[in-house]
C-alpha cells in the first residue's frame, strides 16, 4: 500500500515498486489528479489520511506499506493543516499498520528532520534534530512525525524503517515542489540572483529505488538518507543559465531581503499564491543543506546519478508537460 501516489515522490516509488514486481495499491483522495501514474497497473482505493477507516480498508490484504504523502511547502497560510497532515496522517498510517499486522513499513521523512552541520560538513544520520529545533512548519511538522514512529517502534513494536531524501528533482514534478519551482524560474530565465547556500540533489527515480530498497534491506528504526551530491545554490542556479545560452545569476547578501520576505509573504496571504520569497526560506539560507548517503549506499545499495541529469530530466518534463516555453 503506497500513500502519496500521485505526487511527485510518491509517483516515481510507485513506479520502482511496479519494476521489482510488487502489486500496488495507492490510496488517494477523491479528485486528485491522477496524470503522473496514467497506464500504471495500479490498484487506486479512495481514502484520506484524515478518515482512519480509510487507511486500514486500504492495507487489507497487503504486507507492506510505504507512507510517501506529506504537505511540501516551505509556506502555508495555516500551518496547523500541514502539521495535521504530516504529523497526524503519519500516526493514522502507523497505527494501522499495527493494526493489520504488516511485515513493513517505510516511513518516506526527509532531511528537514535533520540539523544541517555548522561548518558545511555533510550532516548524517546521526545528526538528529528536535522539533523546536526545526526551521518552519513542513520541517518542524516532518521531525514531530519522524520522532512519533520512532517511539512507536521502541513502544509498540512497529516494524518501520525510515528513510530521508534529500532534495528529489526530475520529471513529474506537477505542482511543481519548492525546487522545482526554482529550477522551473530559473528556466525561464526569472532567477537572475542567489542567495549563497547549498542544498543536496538527488534525481526522484534514485531516491525511488532507495524506498523500495528498504523495503527489504532498510533497518528497523533506523534512518537512512537518500541523497546524491552536494551543489551550491548558484552552481545549480549557474548551469541551468548556461543550459539556456544567459548569463549566470549574481549572488545576493541575505541583510536587505528580509522586508522583502514579510511582505512577500503579506502579499501572499492576499493572493493565496505562495511567495518565491519568504521569511523561513531566509533563515534556511543561511545553512549549508549539505547531507551523507554512505550508510544508505552501504545498506541499501543506493545509487545516484550526476545531478546534472536530474536537472536534464526535469526541465525536459516541465517543457513536455507545457509549464517551460
Amino acid at each position: 500500500m503506497l500513500t502519496g501516489a500521485t505526487g511527485f515522490l510518491g509517483s516515481a516509488i510507485a513506479r520502482a515498486l511496479l519494476a521489482r514486481g510488487h502489486a500496488v495499491r495507492a490510496l488517494v483522495r477523491e479528485g486528485t489528479p491522477r496524470t503522473v501514474l496514467e497506464g500504471l497497473d495500479i490498484d487506486f482505493v479512495p481514502g484520506d489520511l484524515a478518515d482512519p477507516a480509510s487507511v486500514a480498508r486500504a492495507m487489507q490484504g497487503c504486507s507492506a506499506a510505504i507512507h510517501c504523502a506529506a504537505d511540501y511547502r516551505i509556506w502555508v497560510p495555516d500551518p496547523a493543516r500541514m502539521r495535521a497532515v504530516n504529523l497526524g496522517g503519519t500516526e493514522t498510517v502507523m497505527r494501522a499498520a499495527l493494526a493489520a499486522g504488516l511485515r513493513r513499513v517505510v516511513h518516506v521523512s526527509s532531511v528537514a528532520t535533520l540539523k544541517p552541520r555548522a561548518d558545511g560538513s555533510p550532516a548524517t544520520e546521526s545528526d538528529a534534530a528536535r522539533p523546536e529545533e526545526a526551521i518552519g512548519p513542513y520541517k518542524r511538522s516532518k521531525t514531530e512525525a519522524e520522532r512519533l514512529v520512532e517511539r512507536l517502534v521502541a513502544e509498540a513494536g512497529l516494524p518501520a524503517v525510515i528513510v530521508n531524501p534529500s532534495t528529489p528533482i526530475g520529471p513529474r514534478d506537477r505542482r511543481p515542489t519548492p525546487t522545482g519551482r526554482v529550477i522551473l524560474e530559473a528556466a525561464r530565465g526569472k532567477m537572475p540572483a542567489y542567495l549563497d547556500t547549498g542544498l543536496n540533489l538527488v534525481h526522484a527515480e534514485d531516491c525511488a529505488a532507495g524506498c523500495v530498497a528498504a523495503l527489504d534491506r532498510g533497518v528497523v528504526g533506523e534512518r537512512h538518507i537518500l541523497g546524491g551530491q552536494d551543489v551550491p545554490l548558484g552552481g545549480l542556479l549557474g548551469h541551468i543559465a548556461t543550459l539556456h545560452g544567459r548569463r549566470p545569476p549574481v549572488r545576493l547578501p541575505r541583510a536587505p531581503l528580509w522586508p522583502l520576505a514579510l511582505a512577500s509573504e503579506g502579499m501572499a496571504r492576499i493572493t493565496g499564491r505562495e511567495p518565491m520569497l519568504t521569511l523561513d526560506g531566509l533563515r534556511m539560507a543561511g545553512q549549508r543543506m549539505y547531507f551523507s548517503s554512505a550508510k544508505a549506499a552501504r545498506v541499501l545499495g543506493h545509487r545516484a546519478r550526476p545531478w546534472q541529469e536530474a536537472v536534464a530530466d526535469a526541465i525536459a518534463w516541465f517543457r513536455a508537460a507545457g509549464m517551460l516555453a
